[in-house]
């Protein structure tokens, strides 16, 4: 066997071994859902061991797995985190333990996943580095003195002050599905990855590159260069931020753009905190004004459904703390007498991310970050308390309403 060989066949021992452990989903109401007629299947436990883990993507290989890559550290803002991978080749039944794509000396916080037609995947990771003055300058109750002082002497060790040149937005390809990655390149960064566009070029919206404002790049192929060809502003920058896009196109060729807002001063609770839209009908050279959605939340993630109808997927960080979606019969216009509550049991706002698939018609995956446990439960949050449950990666399976 070559190494790929090797790899695939302990992958499939794996998953015989863990499908002798974990039952099978199946795709009626159970005792983990809701109550009968909840659009909710299941809700479950990709990975989740104590370690702060967060800011998930999905996709499906061209080999049909689903792979959800995600950031494990310590912290939210943590010096240490890596970006990790985890698979399952029975539609979400089980998932593998989670394997290191990319861990250098500093901060990987960012894994946005772009899947080609040709079936590779192309990874936008990001880094940061942190420094002793980028802690002390945290307010009080962001963490506990004695965990800066810690953060504080491992940014300032050597080997970490050395590699203040890997920070900032790296591309890679993998060609196997997830399996293995080539050598990075300087790129740009993208939450959930971007698209390939119907004429094989790729188009991404990053946020980091402007301040308030939302950057589409495009590149003819993945083996050309991106360049910027707009830019989305906030309309109202003294007060509204943008950040955190996700970008799809529809059959007709419309690209959509959903917006994270983020108020100034910071509140996630800030009734103003609601996504906001545009689109453009020229390959993304020029966009509409950008407007508010009446979807509460962030950041998004947007899904084309097998019915043409687009579903949006958003965290909800003020009670009831949780999940949402929404779907919109032309991703303009949504409604949200139609909103679903993927969740609403979390223990405070640390939570969010969502990204969804739609497995089989009618059936949605969506995975997300939230920490695992009983509905009602209060955990300490400013500081926030180091022997709480920390988030993990989750997911729920669960049924569209009929339209």
């Amino acid at each position: 066997m070559n190494g790929l060989t090797i790899v695939r066949f302990l992958t499939l021992v794996c998953c015989v071994a863990a499908a002798t452990l974990f039952p099978r989903f199946a795709l009626s109401q159970d005792a983990s859902g809701g109550s009968p007629g909840s659009v909710i299947i299941r809700h479950f436990t990709i990975y989740g061991r104590g370690e702060y883990c967060a800011w998930p993507s999905l996709a499906k290989t061209v080999d049909g797995d689903l792979i959800v890559a995600f950031t494990r550290t310590e912290e939210h803002l943590a010096p240490d985190g890596a970006i990790m991978l985890s698979r399952s080749t029975d539609r979400g039944a089980t998932w593998l333990p989670p394997a290191i794509v990319y861990d250098s000396p500093i901060d990987d916080r960012e894994s946005g996943l772009t899947i080609l037609k040709n079936g590779w995947i192309l990874g936008h990771f990001w880094s940061t580095f942190h420094t002793r003055g980028s802690y002390e300058a945290l307010p009080p109750e962001a963490y506990q003195p004695e965990v800066i002082d810690r953060w504080v002497r491992f940014v300032e060790r050597p080997e970490y002050r050395n590699a203040q040149g890997m920070h900032g937005a790296w591309t890679t390809i993998s060609r196997d599905g997830g399996m293995t990655w080539s050598r990075l390149q300087r790129g740009h960064d993208s939450v959930h990855g971007g698209i390939e566009l119907g004429d094989g070029s790729l188009l991404l919206a990053s946020y980091r590159e402007s301040r308030d404002a939302i950057k589409v790049f495009r590149a003819a192929s993945v083996d050309s260069p991106w360049r910027p060809i707009a830019t989305i502003r906030s309309p109202n920058p003294d007060s509204i931020g943008f950040g955190e896009p996700h970008v799809l196109q529809l059959p007709t060729g419309r690209i959509l753009v959903m917006i994270r807002a983020t108020v100034k001063p910071y509140d996630d609770e800030d009734p103003r905190c609601v996504l906001w839209e545009s689109f453009s009908d020229n390959g993304g050279k020029s966009w509409a004004l950008p407007f508010a959605t009446p979807l509460w939340g962030f950041p998004p993630h947007l899904t084309l459904l097998a019915d043409n109808r687009v579903l949006c997927t958003y965290g909800y960080r003020r009670p009831p703390y949780g999940q949402r979606a929404c779907v919109s019969a032309e991703g303009i216009t949504w409604d949200l007498k139609n909103e679903v509550v993927l969740r609403d049991d979390a223990p405070n706002h640390d939570l969010g991310y969502p990204a969804s698939l739609e497995i089989e018609r009618g059936i949605i995956l969506t995975v997300y970050y939230q920490p695992d446990v009983p509905k009602g439960t209060i955990q300490q949050m400013s500081p926030p308390d180091p022997l709480r449950t920390k988030p993990g990666i989750l997911g729920t399976l669960w049924r569209l309403p009929a339209p």
